[in-house]
C-alpha cells in the first residue's frame, strides 16, 4: 500500500465528528451558535433535519461532518485512473467518482468499430471485470464511496463492482456510493442511451429493487439535472425536470409493489451549480422542500428517511472559459460556495482546464484545494444553515418552488416526465432557453468575463492532458488476452441465461448480470444480447 492511501485511511477518511454543542468561534474570538433563527418561523422553513428540511435533510450539518469531496476522474486506463484515484485521496479528496469514455457509456468493447477513435478519451476505458479489479487496486471498497456516472450501461457496471467487492473479501452490502443509472435524462439531454424507455426504466427499477435487498448503504440511482443546465436549461427547469423524472421513478418502483418508505431513501439527487450565487442557493433549498412535500402528496411517504433529499453537487462545466482559463478557479470557488450553503451532501469542483480538455493532475489537485479551503478556512461549516431566515434567499426560495411546482404540474398534464420525454416536450424547452442564453451573450445583454468582456490578446494556454492516440490498439489487445484466457462456456451460458430472462419483464436481471460479470462476460457482449432482447431506440425528432 502507497505511503499516500495510508495516511489517507488513517488521517483523512474517518476524522472524529465533532459534536453539536462543540464551541466554535471566529478568528476575532466570537462565539458562533449551532443554529440562528430568524424571530419568526415560518412553517416552510422548518429547522433543520425536519420536514420539510429546506435548512437541510440533517440536523448537525456540516457541524457533524463536511461534504464528502468527490473529485471526478477517469482517462485512458484502468491502471492510469486507478493512479490518479490514489494521488487524490491521499492528497484529502474523501471519495471517488469514476468517469468512464464514451464506449463504455453507449455498451461498446474498445474493439468496436463505433469505439474507434473514442476510447479512453472522455473517461476510462472498461469492458470487463480485469478493468474494474484493477480500477480499484490498494482501494478497499469496504472503506470508501464510489460513484460511478454511468446509465445505460449502470447496471452493467454495478455488477462488476459487485464481483470486484467480493474478489477483494468484501461482503457486497457493505458497499457504500452512488451509481447514476438516470436514463430519463439522457433522452432529454445527454442522449448515452442504448434501449428505449420503457426496457431502461425496467433495467432503473431492477437496480432499485435489487439495491433495497442486497445493497443497503448504496445510492441506486442519483436523478440528474446537472446535464440538463449543461445542456442549457434554467434553473426553475433544472429544479422541475429533475424533480419530475424523479416522482417517474419512484411511481415506476411503487408499480412493482415496493413500498415508498423502504426505498426511496436510497435515492440521490445530483444538481448544477451555476453562476448566480443566489438563486442557487435557493434551488437546493427549495429542491429539498419541493420534493418533501411531494412525496408526502402523491405517494403518501411518511418515514424522514423517504422525504429526505440528498444530493451531489458538481460545479458548472459549460460555464467555464478557454479564454484566461484562470479565471475559471474563481467562477468554480463561488459556484461550489453556493451549494455549501444550499446544503450539499457531495462536491466536485471542476478544474480550471476543462475548457480545453480532461484535468491534468495540477488543476485537478487545485480544484480539490478550492473546497478544502472553503472547509477548512472559510468559516461556513461552523453554524447550520447560515443563509437561513434571510428576506432574499427566503423569497428566491418560495419563487423557485413555485415557478418548478407549475412546470411539474405542466408535465403531469403530458402523462409524467416519461410521456413528456416521448413528445419532446424537456428537450424542446431546454433547447428554447439554451438558445436565449446564447443571444443574451452574443449581444452583451449577458457579459462573461473573457468571452464578451475584458479580453486580453496574449493569452498563453495551460498544458494538457493528451489520450494516446493508440490506447485502442493496447485495449483491444487486452480484451482478445482475457477472452482467450476466460472459460468460454461458462461466459455463453450466462450469457443465453440473461438473455432467455430479458424477455420476462418480472425477472430482476441483476443478480443475472452478476453471474455474467464473473463468467467474463463484456459490457459490450452484455449489451448486444439485452439489445436483441429489447430492441434499438432510434429517437423522433422534437422539433
Amino acid at each position: 500500500m502507497s505511503d499516500s492511501l495510508a495516511h489517507w485511511r488513517e488521517h483523512v477518511y474517518t476524522p472524529a465528528l465533532k459534536a453539536p454543542s462543540d464551541v466554535r468561534r471566529t478568528p476575532s474570538g466570537l462565539t458562533i451558535e449551532p443554529l440562528y433563527e430568524p424571530e419568526s418561523l415560518p412553517e416552510s422553513l422548518g429547522r433543520p433535519g425536519e420536514h420539510p428540511f429546506t435548512r437541510g435533510p440533517y440536523p448537525t450539518m456540516y457541524r457533524g461532518r463536511a461534504w464528502t469531496m468527490r473529485q471526478y476522474s477517469g482517462f485512458s486506463t484502468a491502471e492510469e485512473t486507478n493512479e490518479r484515484f490514489r494521488f487524490l485521496l491521499g492528497r484529502g479528496q474523501t471519495g471517488l467518482s469514476v468517469a468512464f469514455d464514451l464506449p463504455t457509456q453507449m455498451g461498446h468493447d474498445p474493439d468496436a468499430p463505433l469505439a474507434a477513435g473514442e476510447v479512453g478519451k472522455v473517461g476510462v476505458s472498461v469492458a470487463c471485470l480485469a478493468d474494474v479489479e484493477t480500477l480499484f487496486t490498494e482501494i478497499p471498497l469496504s472503506e470508501v464511496s464510489v460513484s460511478m456516472t454511468i446509465n445505460a450501461t449502470a447496471p452493467i457496471l454495478l455488477a462488476f463492482l459487485i464481483a470486484t467487492a467480493k474478489a477483494q473479501g468484501t461482503d457486497p452490502r457493505a458497499l457504500r456510493g452512488t451509481l447514476q443509472n438516470d436514463l430519463l435524462k439522457e433522452y432529454i439531454a445527454r442522449g448515452t442511451y442504448r434501449f428505449g424507455p420503457a426496457p431502461s426504466m425496467r433495467l432503473v427499477t431492477d437496480v432499485i429493487e435489487y439495491c433495497r435487498e442486497e445493497l443497503p448503504r448504496f445510492n441506486p440511482i442519483s436523478i440528474s439535472g446537472y446535464h440538463m443546465r449543461e445542456a442549457g436549461c434554467t434553473a426553475v427547469q433544472e429544479l422541475a425536470f429533475t424533480l419530475s423524472n424523479g416522482l417517474e421513478y419512484v411511481r415506476a418502483a411503487t408499480e412493482r409493489g415496493l413500498d415508498v418508505d423502504d426505498f426511496a431513501g436510497q435515492l440521490s439527487f445530483f444538481f448544477n451549480a451555476h453562476n448566480d450565487f443566489f438563486e442557487e442557493v435557493a434551488k437546493f433549498r427549495a429542491a429539498r422542500r419541493l420534493w418533501a412535500t411531494l412525496l408526502e402528496e402523491r405517494f403518501g411517504a411518511k418515514s424522514t428517511a423517504a422525504k429526505r433529499l440528498r444530493f451531489h453537487t458538481q460545479t458548472a462545466g459549460s460555464t467555464l472559459t478557454s479564454q484566461q482559463p484562470d479565471v475559471n478557479v474563481v467562477r468554480v470557488t463561488m459556484q461550489a460556495l453556493s451549494a455549501v450553503l444550499g446544503g450539499t451532501q457531495s462536491l466536485h469542483t471542476n478544474s480550471r482546464d476543462e475548457a480545453l480538455g480532461l484535468p491534468t493532475s495540477e488543476a485537478a489537485l487545485l480544484a480539490l484545494r478550492t473546497q478544502q479551503v472553503i472547509a477548512e478556512e472559510s468559516g461556513v461549516t461552523a453554524t447550520i444553515d447560515p443563509l437561513g431566515g434571510s428576506p432574499f434567499v427566503e423569497a428566491l426560495t418560495d419563487e423557485l418552488e413555485a415557478e418548478a411546482r407549475a412546470l411539474i404540474e405542466e408535465i403531469d398534464a403530458l402523462g409524467g416526465a416519461a410521456a413528456a420525454v416521448e413528445k419532446g416536450f424537456q428537450s424542446r424547452a431546454i433547447h428554447e432557453a439554451a438558445y436565449d442564453h446564447q443571444k443574451a451573450v452574443e449581444k452583451g445583454e449577458r457579459r462573461i468575463v473573457g468571452v464578451n468582456c475584458y479580453q486580453v490578446d496574449d493569452e498563453v494556454a495551460p498544458p494538457l492532458l493528451r489520450v494516446d492516440d493508440q490506447l485502442s490498439v493496447q485495449r483491444t489487445e487486452q480484451l482478445a488476452a482475457w477472452r482467450a484466457a476466460r472459460d468460454a462456456s461458462a461466459t455463453s451460458a450466462a450469457l443465453e441465461a440473461l438473455a432467455r430472462h430479458a424477455s420476462d419483464p418480472s425477472h430482476n436481471l441483476m443478480p443475472l448480470l452478476v453471474e455474467a460479470a464473473e463468467a467474463g462476460a463484456t459490457v459490450g457482449e452484455i449489451c448486444g444480447r439485452l439489445e436483441s432482447v429489447f430492441g434499438t431506440y432510434r429517437p423522433t425528432s422534437i422539433f
